[in-house]
């Protein structure tokens, strides 16, 4: 249920490749609980993430095929997603599949355009803003449980919607392919309410063919943990690594191979509670602070989580056998 955060968190940047310092994947989009299997049936999420990105004059990123400094990037986004689990195993595994829309606002600010899309020197502050929609996004992932041990593989990619615009600053779609893949743990142990979540992965971009630009490959780590204060309510702490580990590449890569670099972290908490008949509720509120970054903006941004999944069957209670009267 909490991989599905990645979806909406990894389309609603202004600049969609490591070309503008960002790319497909969202660093922090793994949260607490993230590789612990549900209940088979459909389970629907509803994510909403406020992202702020800022690079200052002293940094040169490249916006679709012009060169700027001096940005403020503003991204408000809504991502709905529907997911079947599938009851029987996979590989002794439980399968879910879905795919989500993501709709947004984002706004974007610059200081100076260095070199615009012909090679001509421009300068002067410049605003966009616009209302649209992001990429179609697809996962699949599938989870093992071992007692307090949870096993995650997963692959996320995306489908173009259409909507991306070389002509304007603000932009929710990627304007190309990618396909993210990684595997994932988390142990979680009822006794204690210790819960602890890695997740690992690498992002493979496609050609945006309209810029002639091609990101590297990216690698990034999620973390969280937590402790369960009650039965339905945890809280604890996330954080992040982002590294770009080849360069970007193609006519369009302006500042060479321009790898990227973040460090991030923050607070978390959890909170189950009964939905409707057959449901069980999750909310989940976080929120990340980079501390460290090369080549990328700085970035904050709130990540608000409502899903509901499947019940757990409820244990029947200890039969006891009749009582034999004397």
């Amino acid at each position: 249920m909490v991989l599905i955060v990645c979806i909406s968190a990894s389309s609603t940047d202004h600049a969609k490749a490591d070309a503008g310092g960002v790319g497909f994947w969202l660093p922090g989009s793994m949260g607490s609980l993230s590789a612990v299997p549900g209940q088979a049936g459909w389970s629907f999420t509803t994510v909403y993430l406020h992202l702020e990105a800022n690079a200052g004059g002293g940094k040169e990123l490249q916006n679709n095929a012009a060169i700027v400094s001096g940005l403020h990037a503003r991204a408000d986004a809504v991502g709905f997603l529907p997911a079947y689990t599938f009851e029987t195993p996979v590989l002794g595994g439980q399968l879910t599949v879905g795919a989500a829309g993501v709709p947004g606002n984002v706004g974007v600010n610059i200081g100076a355009t260095l070199t615009g899309p012909r090679g001509n020197q421009i300068s002067g502050n410049a605003h966009d803003e616009r209302t649209t929609f992001a990429d179609v996004y697809y996962l699949a992932t599938l989870k093992w449980n071992q007692g307090v041990n949870n096993f995650m593989w997963y692959v996320l990619g995306n489908i173009p919607s259409g909507t991306y615009d070389t002509a304007r600053l603000a932009n929710l779609s990627t304007g190309y392919t990618a396909v993210d893949s990684g595997v994932g743990y988390t142990y979680l142990n009822p006794q204690t309410g210790h819960e602890l979540s890695a997740v690992a992965g690498f992002t493979y971009s496609g050609m945006n063919d309209a810029l002639q630009y091609r990101n590297g490959i990216d690698f990034h780590f999620d973390w969280a943990v937590s402790h369960f204060v009650s039965k339905s309510v945890h809280v604890g702490i996330a954080g992040y690594v982002y590294q770009q580990v080849t360069g970007d590449s193609g006519a369009g890569a302006k500042l060479g191979d321009f790898k990227g670099r973040s460090i991030g972290i923050g607070p978390q908490i959890g909170i189950f509670f009964p939905a409707f008949e057959g449901y069980t509720g999750y909310l989940n509120i976080r929120g990340y602070w980079d501390v460290a970054t090369e080549n990328r903006p700085t970035t904050q941004f709130a990540m608000v989580t409502l899903s509901f999944a499947p019940s757990a069957p409820e244990k029947p209670a200890t039969p006891r056998g009749p009582r034999h009267l004397k």
